[in-house]
């Protein structure tokens, strides 16, 4: 079953979606709002928005019909959304590891998956912040939204619609490890491109090689050679 709940205004979207999971066959359940007032996002950071310009969404996905690693989903999970705006915006939009998505640049969509048990049934609850129509971002200079990026006045609540839509029918049939990975790595953001990175209070030139199955991306340093890197290890300035 598949369902999509709209709310007002609420804190976090993730937070928000237990409350309607309330059936024991809730596989697909969405909630969206366009003012959240506390998003948060990976490992502790926080996702501010401008109500009524942008999106939260959360999808609570049921585990029991899903048989790749916590890693591979949430790899999967970020090639459906920018699958989904790449086609949206008609523009190259990369995946910046492990989950932000870019669109010319520009980070334009904040991805947060957790896990959690509600009435009995395990979750997947993915929660995406996405930059809609908002169009000054203040201080954050690597942020944008697909109407700075792309000049385009898109419908915040169609999008939203179209979004559970593409989600829900994707997630039903995921394909193999194999296929996630290497799909994931070909939208691989700065890929094979000299970037500078920060790692501790470091700084230093290197090249993403690839994102591996367990979550680590590898980075061919000038002075330190091939290493490899957990999230918040080493930080990609761009």
């Amino acid at each position: 079953m598949s369902q999509l709940f709209y709310l007002k205004e609420c804190s976090s979207t993730n937070d928000e979606i237990s409350k309607f999971l309330l059936y024991e066959n809730s596989d697909f359940i969405g909630l969206h709002t366009f003012n959240q007032t506390k998003g948060r996002g990976q490992y502790g950071n926080v996702w501010t928005q401008t109500a009524g310009k942008n999106l939260a969404y959360t999808l609570a996905v049921n585990t029991h019909n899903i048989l790749c690693s916590d890693f591979i989903f949430n790899y999967y999970t970020a090639i459906l959304i920018r699958d989904f705006l790449a086609n949206l915006a008609d523009s190259e939009v990369k995946i910046k590891w492990p989950n932000d998505i870019i669109l010319k640049g520009k980070k334009i969509v904040g991805i947060l998956i957790e896990k959690k048990k509600i009435n009995q049934n395990n979750y997947f609850i993915i929660g995406a912040g996405i930059n809609i129509l908002q169009e000054k971002f203040d201080a954050i200079t690597n942020a944008g939204s697909l109407l700075t990026q792309t000049g385009q006045q898109f419908d915040i609540e169609d999008l939203s619609f179209a979004l559970h839509e593409f989600l829900s029918e994707q997630l039903k049939n995921i394909p193999s490890d194999r296929e996630i990975l290497d799909r994931f790595n070909e939208h691989l953001f700065r890929k094979d491109q000299i970037s500078v990175f920060e790692i501790g209070k470091e700084r230093q030139n290197g090249i993403i090689r690839h994102a591996d199955p367990t979550g680590e991306l590898w980075i061919e340093l000038e002075k330190d050679g091939m290493r490899n890197f957990y999230h918040k290890e080493v930080k990609l300035l761009y």
